[in-house]
């Protein structure tokens, strides 16, 4: 039946043969891409379960597939890019190591002038240029943003000064090379951008309708009440009009028999 309607198709007048429409180059390259996030997804199941992978991807072949195919726009190679890239609260970032490679592969330039526990001081230029631009960072400025007291930058300042620097020149001299990551993960992690949000109770309707608890030092309030001859104001109970009263059925008098 092909081989006949291929038949029929090329008898008919130029003018009534049916328009081909070449692939565009973009569609070309979605294609293309689309055959390279299918290989990857083979070996992200493959890697999943291995210490390989980062905790925050472990056991989710979807997440290592992204992280594969976003690696791979950076110029890193898979088992690179697991080591190289976490993702924070949602956020994928670079590792400032990672950040650095990126940019110097690129051909840009990145020099550490001085590192201690209070100080940073990093420069870079970018490939072809001739001005360096220079970053600075020391603890009087992590302070500025309360950085300071958490706990990585009290167990290792000196690193944590690193990587922000890192961050801040790579952006300034290269940020087209990181392709849409230009934090890296010191910079995310621990800080307002991705602050672990502790894991709230699940609501839970007893507590919610429960009485509420008195106020300290106040005193305890007996919600238990009982209406008694001595609770009337004085001039309340007339006995005698009680006595006298018709209304009274003989078997529900006062001190009558029940």
């Amino acid at each position: 039946m092909t081989e006949i309607a291929t038949r029929e198709q090329d008898a008919l007048p130029a003018e009534q043969q049916p328009t081909t429409i070449p692939p565009t180059a973009g569609t070309t390259a979605l294609m293309a891409w689309a055959q390279e996030a299918d290989l990857a997804y083979q070996m992200a199941q493959k890697l999943a379960n291995t210490s390989f992978v980062p905790a925050t991807m472990r056991g989710k072949p979807g997440e290592i597939t992204a992280a594969i195919l976003a690696g791979a726009e950076l110029g890193l190679k898979p088992m690179a890019t697991l080591k190289s890239i976490d993702v924070i609260q949602g956020t994928p970032a670079l590792r400032a190591h990672a950040m650095r490679a990126v940019v110097q592969k690129q051909g840009h330039e990145i020099e550490l002038v001085e590192s201690t526990s209070q100080h940073c001081v990093m420069r870079g230029r970018r490939k072809g240029s001739e001005t360096w631009q220079t970053v600075r960072w020391d603890l009087a400025r992590a302070a500025l943003m309360k950085l300071t007291d958490k706990p990585e930058w009290k167990k290792q300042p000196q690193n944590m000064l690193v990587a922000r620097a890192t961050g801040e020149l790579s952006r300034l001299i290269a940020s087209d090379a990181l392709h849409g990551m230009p934090y890296v993960a010191e910079e995310l992690e621990g800080t307002v951008h991705a602050e672990v949000v502790p894991e709230r109770a699940p609501l839970n309707i007893t507590a919610l309708t429960a009485p509420a608890a008195p106020a300290a030092g106040s005193e305890p309030v007996d919600t238990e009440y009982t209406v008694t001859r001595d609770d009337t104001t004085a001039g309340d109970w007339d006995q005698e009009a009680v006595d006298t009263s018709a209304d009274w059925p003989e078997t529900a008098q006062p001190g009558g028999a029940a």
